[in-house]
């Protein structure tokens, strides 16, 4: 199933896709009542008369509780280490576990939306990520692409102090363009449990990275169970893989380099993410208004 959650005809609601057209679920029921009833339960559901997909709005599939950014591609880190923090190389400590930081998910934006970046960046980059959606009792409900928006500049400043990202990151995130449930890409595994997604980053019509989800160091299995170790996942919380490897982000390419080629994004660009077996996701990249200055820092005397 590929669930939505659209607009059409001045209102929203949730549905199904099947084919060129959308089948609403009735009107109390959201994306996030259909994860937490599981797979099973979820098909076996009513559904209305169904709508072009071409005459609704898609916005994004659902509101996570909460979203866990995982880093899984080695690549990826080694290369984007070099542009962020000039050190480059993978810490030995990133082998251990699937290590994850938690990002805004009030600050979401669906497939075609505009994306507002902060005004004093400019080193504007996306990431191209696939997001697991965790459904009842511990399991994977389904997967969608994600954007994890980022400003390098601002996120390499704050990083100095060991702690975040923060301000370079919880300003946007983008998650489309459906929910596609897990039983519709069990195909896709290889013999160890990964997927074997080929994934498409592509700026201005332009291709610049591609790679295979396989290429991540653990399974979305592994990460939920790290996610859940100590600690509580409920069904609607995101899981994101990381950034895929070769090109998945322009710093990526920029710290292989040495120079910030492709250039960073700029108002106007248009970025679209394509992940084998989910589909397409594509933004806009905009300019938020500028913000106000940080009064300066107050010192105590000891």
């Amino acid at each position: 199933m590929r669930l939505v959650t659209f607009t059409h005809g001045g209102s929203s609601g949730a549905g199904v896709v099947r084919g060129d057209l959308v089948y609403p679920f009735p009107s109390a029921v959201t994306v996030a009542d259909v994860v937490e009833l599981g797979i099973d339960a979820a098909r076996a559901l009513d559904v209305l008369d169904g709508v072009p997909l071409a005459e609704v709005r898609l916005g994004v599939p659902l509101q996570p509780a909460s979203i866990r950014d995982f880093v899984a591609f080695e690549r990826h880190v080694e290369g984007v280490r070099r542009a962020v923090d000039g050190r480059g190389g993978v810490p030995e400590a990133w082998y251990d576990a699937p290590t994850f930081y938690f990002t805004n998910p009030h600050t979401l934006f669906g497939p075609y939306a505009d994306v507002p970046f902060p005004a004093a960046s400019v080193a504007r980059d996306f990431e191209l990520e696939v997001a697991a959606v965790i459904g009842p009792a511990g399991t994977i409900f389904g997967y969608t692409i994600f954007n994890d928006w980022s400003a390098r500049d601002l996120q390499s400043r704050e990083m100095q102090v060991n702690l975040g990202p923060a301000k370079g990151k919880d300003f946007a995130g983008s998650l489309g363009p459906w929910l596609v449930t897990a039983d519709e890409l069990d195909s896709y595994k290889d013999a160890d449990g990964f997927l074997e997604l080929e994934c498409v980053a592509m700026v201005n019509g332009v291709e610049v990275g591609r790679d295979l989800l396989s290429h991540m160091g653990w399974t979305f299995e592994t990460m939920l169970a790290y996610a859940a170790r100590d600690s509580r996942v409920v069904p609607g919380d995101v899981l994101g893989s990381g950034t895929v490897g070769n090109g998945g982000c322009l710093a990526e390419l920029w710290g292989r380099s040495g120079v910030q080629e492709p250039p960073p994004l700029r108002d106007g660009d248009v970025v679209t993410l394509t992940v084998q077996g989910i589909g397409s996701l594509t933004n806009r990249i905009v300019s938020a208004p500028p913000a106000a200055p940080i009064p300066p820092f107050r010192k105590v005397d000891p």
